[in-house]
């Protein structure tokens, strides 16, 4: 909604541009610049795109410096407490809580669509059992994509919708694959039996000749990380799926982008960075050395899993984990000196005043590492779990932006520094 404006003056020319000023339902205001080239000829500088918003949703809402995180207006810890994963997938994608009978045919489509075509088993053998997951499941997922190319109508609201219980139904069986295959374990079918969470448990770590039954804390504790890290609103990895989707790319090749993006370990990569951490401090006599180099501004070493670009208070999704992870630890009983190194580090956080000034508390990616570990999930499978989730946000703000009446491709602008207009000179005559 249209609030006020500003203008913008040139004071080398006087020339002057009247930008409209936009205010959401939460948030900071946002200045219109689309006219600003056409009027003054410039363009605006924003590194990392921090100060800039991109697109218009009606998805996602954080606030940073109040560790405030709703999903479509409903706080994150009241679904976290009461809804499910599955449930949070419907809200992100329909905009709306489901009813009794939406949310059991929501299930059941999901189920539907969870089995892959057969021969794309033999995708993940052309891959080294030790590939770096996160490498598979770009390839693998994009390689789905060839499966529903022709028939993927992107401007088909119900083409569209049936793309989302596609992507967020067969990630659980193509991710379960790649462990299974590094594992050197045969490939497990769906139970459609179980629901989402225990079925993608039972993909994971059955054996075929054993019946399985899920641990209910172990169930609970995936499923709550699994609705922690559905959306994010507007970060690197839903950015990418976003520009790609934005030149009408096929969807699954969409979140195949977001995948990679996820990979770095400044986004989906900082919970296997937390374990990485915990095996090089070795010890709990060890952690005070850590802590002291965290706090020395000549060292460069910094302690992964505490603090949050953008929570400038706790994360609130790290509230919330923090008792989920507990339970799970003791439902487990384990005893061990990584999560021992972990505890003492969760209390110096909370407690030294080197940390609390900076706000430099634990986060999510802090929890969810642990919870992973504790489940037995090899490090380097910790991103694709992440992926897994996140794939409901990604394929929700893909379906938003492809129904925007005023969507276009995405072409930012730079600040070009190189070198001006010069002449080729011939080999020859170069000294």
């Amino acid at each position: 909604m249209k609030s006020r404006s500003v203008v913008i003056t040139d004071n080398a020319t006087g020339k002057q541009v009247e930008c409209p000023v936009y205010e959401g339902a939460y948030g900071a205001p946002v200045i219109d610049i689309k006219n600003l080239y056409k009027e003054l000829g410039m363009f605006t500088f924003d590194l990392g795109y921090g100060s800039t918003a991109s697109c218009r949703s009606a998805i996602t809402y954080l606030d940073g410096e109040e560790g405030l995180l709703m999903h479509r207006g409903y706080p994150i810890e009241q679904l976290a407490e009461q809804s499910t994963f599955t449930e949070v997938a419907y809200l992100l994608i329909n905009g709306e809580l489901p009813n009794q009978q939406q949310h059991d045919e929501w299930n059941r489509a999901l189920k539907m669509h969870g089995m892959t075509h057969e021969h794309l088993s033999r995708f993940y053998t052309g891959y080294r059992y030790d590939a770096h997951p996160m490498s598979v499941l770009a390839g693998v997922v994009a390689a789905v994509a060839s499966y529903y190319h022709d028939e993927t109508d992107i401007y088909n609201p119900a083409d569209r919708i049936l793309t989302a219980r596609r992507v967020i139904g067969k990630m659980p069986s193509l991710i379960s694959k790649i462990y299974r295959h590094q594992s050197g374990l045969p490939f497990v079918y769906p139970d459609n039996s179980r629901d989402y969470v225990e079925n993608f448990m039972y993909m994971m770590f059955s054996w075929p000749t054993e019946s399985y039954l899920a641990n209910p804390v172990a169930v609970r504790a995936l499923d709550l990380l699994f609705i922690l890290h559905a959306d994010h609103e507007q970060n690197a990895s839903t950015s990418t799926v976003r520009l790609a989707g934005s030149a009408e790319t096929n969807p699954f090749a969409c979140v195949a982008a977001g995948v990679t993006t996820l990979w770095g370990k400044s986004h989906g990569g900082a919970n296997e960075a937390v374990i990485k951490m915990l095996e090089e401090i070795g010890h709990p006599t060890n952690i005070q050395k850590f802590v002291d180099r965290a706090k020395d501004k000549n060292d460069n070493f910094r302690l992964m899993g505490f603090g949050h670009r953008v929570y400038k208070n706790y994360d609130p999704r790290a509230k919330i984990i923090r008792q989920a992870c507990h339970d799970l630890l003791d439902e487990m009983h384990l005893n061990s000196e990584l999560f021992d190194i972990a505890m003492e580090l969760e209390r110096i956080a909370l407690e030294d005043p080197y940390f609390i000034e900076r706000k430099l508390y634990p986060n999510v990616d802090f929890y969810s590492g642990l919870i992973y570990q504790a489940l037995n999930i090899p490090t380097d499978m910790f991103t694709p779990m992440f992926a897994l989730a996140r794939s409901a946000g990604w394929i929700a703000q893909w379906m938003e932006m492809m129904a925007d009446p005023d969507f276009r491709i995405g072409r930012p602008r730079q600040l070009y520094i190189g070198a001006k207009q010069r002449d080729y000179v011939p080999l020859a005559q170069r000294t």
